[in-house]
């Protein structure tokens, strides 16, 4: 020990008993008698801290193991996970209820502002709708977007269906609600109307059986 150590602040002395950490200097004492290749060993005792933590551990564990089995009525990992989830999905409900025109697509009309439809724009060439439609919507791979001849409907409904759900199985037209939002699909859809009846390069042969607009 230190012959200082009676000089030292209470700080310090707190942090010693906390340690068990040795004096520079004083190995000698805690040397022990053996050694390996010429490397000794020091007798050191784990730090106080390290135990109270390890037990405190041990006591928490238990505490858990019991409540886990012999107070599951009371706690449940997946009862608690049930109660969120149920929670969760009564939320989600209650704000459809208070924002129906989010949610309900009956309502869907096509947007005319030139901030709306230049985002469709956007959205269409952004979105690779053109590898299939072409930049002028004359159609390629896909179906020309610009004539009244339509496999799956022309209005802006029918368009939000498919640009949300896909085009027929097989076909190539992916689903795009997870990627992009609402209100952008209505967006792409309100452009490809404003498009209609517009003169492409190379139009396609018109496709379908549904005639929009109605004649």
């Amino acid at each position: 020990m230190n012959k200082n150590s009676e000089n030292i602040s209470g700080w310090k002395k707190f942090m010693k008993s906390m340690t068990k950490a040795h004096d520079l200097g004083t190995e000698e004492d805690i040397m022990l008698d053996h050694d390996y290749d010429g490397i000794k060993e020091l007798d050191n005792v784990l730090p106080p801290w390290w135990l109270y933590g390890f037990y405190i551990t041990i006591a928490i564990s238990a505490f858990y193991i019991f409540q886990v089995f012999y107070n599951s009525e009371n706690y449940s990992q997946t009862k608690e996970y049930e109660t969120a989830v149920a929670e969760g999905k009564a939320e989600v409900e209650a704000y459809k209820e208070a924002n129906p025109q989010l949610f309900d697509d009956s309502n869907i009309v096509a947007l005319t502002d030139a901030a709306d439809i230049a985002k469709g724009k956007e959205l269409f060439t952004s979105k690779t709708c053109t590898a299939c439609h072409l930049a002028d919507l004359g159609g390629s791979i896909g179906p020309n977007l610009t004539d009244n001849k339509w496999i799956l409907g022309g209005d802006v409904k029918s368009l939000f269906n498919t640009i949300s759900k896909g085009g027929r199985p097989g076909k190539g037209m992916i689903a795009w609600e997870s990627t992009i939002s609402r209100d952008e699909r209505i967006q792409l859809a309100s452009y490809i109307i404003s498009m209609q009846g517009t003169e492409p390069a190379t139009p396609k042969p018109a496709e379908g059986d549904i005639i929009w607009p109605e004649e």
